[in-house]
């Protein structure tokens, strides 16, 4: 009897044995790939436990799915709408290790990076590159004009919002996260090398000098000359001259594309064609960068009101103070551009 006890306590041993290391094997053996050709997983706002599963399967990423199930359920880590963002994942990993780091919403970041657009729209697709929100959201709430007026901001003055450089952000976010982000990261901007206050010494708003930079940013290429333009245009707009600048009459027309301004773009009617109207226009006319930002800040004191292309120096300028000298610059310039074209 004793014995046919002890032979029983052993068969129940060896079954909880072998259920124990299957209990293990379920939970701590490698269910992600030791060679992925994809380690970062997108979970999208609102999606299923089964939406997961079918990511993680669809990309490859875990081997077993009925195990990865059975472990998340011990776990409570299914939910009815699951925890969303952008995850790295490791090869080798556990279903324990991979549910255990995605509920705790360990999201790895993406640097979201401005640095080009003419429009708001030119922003929200490249947002929409780097983060959840589409273009499309982005867009709607640009245009919700009730939004943006509440944060400060018209459809005219929205550009000023964006300042160009890299951003760390999380891909789950959406387009009010967005917005916020980029509001707080304006008044960072404006809140630090004494921007602000020489604004205020220029007489400008914010806005008004990212609209001059707006314009200086789609006129000069050379970072090296950027204040100086940005003083001449100061110049204009302080006795009154129309700034005549050939980017606030493509960005008029919309012809983004032009090389060479014509006749039917400086006679466009527009608010924002400067060779039609003094002062600046309505708001900018495209992203500025933080090069042209500063150079309207700390731009250069002179007397020059006039610029031309420099014809021996190309992506340069000539710069003068009276309109004969600008007249006989601009006859050089004129004279090197026939040349050219007989050459083709």
């Amino acid at each position: 009897m004793l014995k046919k006890i002890l032979w029983g306590v052993l068969i129940i041993g060896v079954v909880g044995a072998v259920f124990a290391y299957q209990k293990y094997t379920l939970i701590m053996a490698p269910n992600v790939p030791q060679q992925l050709d994809n380690d970062i997983i997108h979970i999208p706002t609102n999606s299923s436990f089964k939406d997961v599963v079918e990511i993680l399967h669809t990309n490859n990423q875990i081997i077993d799915t009925v195990s990865f199930r059975e472990v998340s359920e011990m776990m409570s880590y299914k939910k009815s709408s699951m925890r969303s963002g952008r995850y790295k994942i490791t090869p080798g990993w556990s279903n324990r290790s991979l549910i255990g780091h995605l509920r705790a919403g360990k999201q790895e970041p993406v640097k979201l990076v401005f640095n080009y657009g003419w429009l708001v729209e030119d922003v929200a697709g490249k947002a929409a590159h780097f983060i959840e929100a589409d273009s499309t959201d982005l867009i709607h709430l640009f245009k919700n004009e009730s939004f943006i007026r509440k944060h400060g901001y018209t459809a005219e003055t929205l550009m000023s919002l964006f300042i160009p450089n890299t951003y760390e952000v999380y891909w789950n976010t959406n387009a009010k996260a967005f917005f916020k982000r980029m509001l707080k990261e304006h008044n960072r901007f404006w809140n630090t090398n004494d921007r602000l206050s020489k604004a205020k010494k220029l007489g400008l708003t914010p806005e008004e000098v990212y609209t001059l930079a707006s314009i200086v940013e789609r006129e000069i290429s050379k970072n090296a000359e950027k204040k100086r333009v940005a003083g001449l245009y100061l110049n204009r707009l302080k006795i009154g001259m129309k700034l005549d600048a050939d980017p606030t009459a493509k960005f008029a027309t919309r012809d983004f594309k032009a090389k060479r301004i014509l006749y039917k773009h400086i006679r466009f009617e527009s608010p924002y064609n400067t060779y039609l109207h003094k002062g600046l226009p309505p708001g900018p006319i495209s992203m500025a960068s933080i090069t042209s930002i500063d150079a309207v800040l700390d731009s250069e004191d002179h007397n020059y009101y006039y610029m031309c292309v420099d014809p021996e120096n190309p992506g340069y300028h000539l710069f003068a103070e009276s309109i004969n000298e600008h007249n006989r610059n601009a006859r050089r310039y004129h004279r090197w551009l026939d040349r050219m074209e007989k050459k083709k």
